[in-house]
């Protein structure tokens, strides 16, 4: 069919709506009847369906107009996500019909993201089925808000309003648990007419909207290039003495002379030109949707799955997120399972951290579980192996959905949050210029021969009321009674003085622990044993910590359970989490990432205090005085005598 946004007065981008439903409810044969009443069917098209159903020796059927494939036709189902425009007095539309049947769910999916509104067919006779479920909560899984839904074949039912209430109340309630509101259920018969375009004598009861008319109430989407501007690099070429960046504009605006951000490597440069194929003229902008080459003014490294974006609206930076998953692979999602994750040009393998949780879409129970089986929906944590650049799904939908993919096939596909975990950007952000090392001439084996003693971080990290704190300053005292120089890092300690200034949410969780990593590393430069008691919930967090000083960092796992930390909560602060006074609580409403391979495991559940302190001070003898070989006398005269002209 021919696009009507090119005639006069009609101006715009078509509004694009999905039709879903169970299959066999209908859905094709609403479509077809759309189209027809509206007058948006091309001239001879109606004649040509009519022709086919009599050459086959069967009546006259209006879903054809959508079934494109033989296949469909044969079998009576939609197998593909069919596209077609029609048009009211209104606005241009995009109508996509997608299959019903469970074992087409991947086109379905594939037909309603890039939808802006949703219209949920339902057979009046039959009721509400699982897929009309598993539709509708895919439907809120990919952000689609606007919705509608059509009680179809009320002939079948002898237009029975109460028939038409029962199910309508049992899908409306099943839509508010999920957090979808219906704007409007609407009965229908698609067979007959009634109710699509123009009103029935038959629903005389009825007084709400046509479909036409919900149509037409549906709201625009904000136009893409309103949003931030998202650039993902496609490819990079040599033309002459030019290096060409292109790629497809995703959202926003883009000028010559614009600084741009590249996403994850932080480089800055600005937009030397657009390039034009095929034109003379050289431009000066592009907007969303439009694919461009453009040069940079300063020469940097780009490569294929970079993001380009203005310096004040940045993507997020991150290896690690939650996602909304549903899957369709033949093999079980399994904890640990990796997969090549495509997110918009990009391809990065990442790996299962967790299910957190697996949802039942047809009674909306949900709970754990070691693997999510083939069309099941879960929450999951995924894991990057590097920094990966992109947004919150609510955000910007075209950088915040992604597909897994495993032996070359498509076996999920999610929508991107980030609750619990904050953008890394900062923490790998470096904004000092000029700044230079400083090597001190008194070296780290001076200090441990003087100190009989190595330095180096001793990294307690585990859920608040693990026993950190009270294993820390347990640890100093015997520590120092022995005769070593150690300090206690806490951090309560900190937040009262250097980080004051931050909160609890992810990204000023981060910051917390980056201070708090510098400042540990300086004292165990100092020759100090450094004992730290931080929750740091993060692994990026905990292992940017380590990249400081690797060689003197100890990672140390204080192991305990939620219930008992729970039981013990010292200071109450679990209690007003459950409550809600305190929000992003770790282990509660914001996640804890636990040591994959901890240099030392104390578990507080079976262990006692004792036992706990006395297992450090055996991982402190075993590797930081045992077996020394750092002993310099030398060393120890060489310091004096440096030392001396200063004082």
């Amino acid at each position: 069919m021919s696009d009507p946004s090119s005639e006069p007065g009609r101006e715009g981008q078509p509004l694009r709506v999905v039709i879903v439903g169970h299959v066999d409810h209908g859905k094709s044969t609403l479509v077809g009847r759309l189209i027809h009443d509206t007058g948006s069917l091309p001239e001879g098209k109606l004649e040509a369906i009519q022709a086919m159903c009599e050459s086959r020796g069967m009546p006259f059927e209006w879903a054809f107009l959508m079934d494109a494939l033989q296949a469909e036709r044969d079998q009576g189902i939609t197998i593909d996500s069919a596209q077609i425009w029609f048009k009211t007095t209104k606005r241009n539309y995009v109508i996509i019909d997608a299959p019903g049947h469970k074992e087409f769910l991947k086109n379905m999916v594939s037909g309603a993201a890039s939808a802006d509104a949703a219209l949920l067919v339902i057979d009046a006779h039959e009721g509400v089925q699982e897929q009309s479920r598993r539709h509708g909560y895919l439907l809120h899984l990919l952000g689609v808000r606007q919705v509608v839904v059509a009680i179809n074949k009320m002939d079948l039912v002898d237009y029975s309003r109460a028939r038409f209430v029962k199910v309508e109340e049992e899908f409306r309630n099943y839509l508010a648990d999920i957090g979808v509101e219906a704007q409007h259920i609407i009965p229908v018969s698609s067979r007959e007419g009634d109710g699509i375009v123009n009103r029935s004598e038959k629903l005389d009861w009825y007084e709400g909207p046509t479909v036409i008319e919900a149509f037409d109430g549906f709201h625009p989407p904000m136009p893409l290039s309103e949003l931030p501007l998202r650039l993902p690099v496609q490819d990079v070429y040599k033309f002459d003495h030019r290096r060409i960046i292109a790629g497809r504009i995703e959202s926003g605006r883009l000028r010559v002379g614009d600084q741009l951000v590249l996403s994850p490597s932080n480089k800055a440069a600005r937009v030397a030109s657009i390039e034009n194929w095929n034109e003379t003229t050289p431009a000066i902008a592009a907007s969303a949707g439009q694919s461009v080459g453009i040069t940079l003014q300063e020469q940097i490294f780009v490569e294929r799955g970079q993001v380009a974006s203005h310096a004040e609206n940045l993507p997020i930076e991150t290896n690690v997120f939650r996602a909304n998953v549903f899957w369709l692979g033949k093999k079980p999602l399994r904890v640990g399972n990796r997969y090549t994750l495509k997110l918009h040009t990009g391809e990065h393998r990442a790996q299962v951290q967790s299910i957190d949780r697996i949802v039942d879409v047809t009674d909306l129970s949900s709970g754990e579980g070691a693997e999510v089986a083939k069309n099941a929906v879960a929450e999951v944590t995924l894991r990057t192996r590097g920094l990966v650049a992109l947004d919150e799904f609510p955000d910007n939908a075209r950088t915040g959905r992604f597909v897994l993919i495993e032996d070359y096939a498509i076996v999920g596909g999610g929508i991107i949050n980030m609750k619990g975990y904050p953008d890394q950007r900062q923490s790998v952000t470096r904004k000092s210029a000029y700044v230079f090392h400083e090597d001190h001439r008194v070296t780290a084996n001076a200090r441990w021969t003087f100190n009989g003693h190595r330095s180096g971080v001793l990294w307690l990290t585990g859920l608040s009321g693990a026993g950190k704190s009270t294993l820390a300053l347990e640890l100093e005292s015997q520590l120092f009674r022995k005769g070593y120089q150690v300090y206690v890092l806490d951090g309560d300690n900190l937040r009262n003085g250097l980080n004051a200034n931050l909160g609890f949410a992810p990204e000023d969780r981060a910051e917390n622990i980056r201070r708090a990593g510098e400042v540990a590393a300086l004292f165990a430069e100092a020759g100090f044993i450094v004992v730290t008691a931080f929750i740091s919930p993060y692994r990026a967090d905990r292992d940017r910590v380590r990249a400081i000083g690797p060689d003197g960092f100890h990672e140390v796992y204080v192991k305990a359970s939620l219930e008992t930390c729970e039981k013990r909560d010292p200071k109450g602060l679990y209690h007003k989490a459950r409550t809600g006074e305190i929000p992003e609580f770790t282990g509660i409403s914001s996640p804890y990432e636990a040591p994959e391979e901890p240099e030392l495991v104390v578990d507080t559940d079976r262990l006692t205090v004792e036992e706990s302190v006395a297992l450090l001070l055996e991982y402190v003898e075993k590797n930081m005085v045992s077996g020394k070989g750092w002993e310099d006398p030398n060393r120890l005269g060489s310091v004096s005598q440096k030392a001396a002209p200063g004082l």
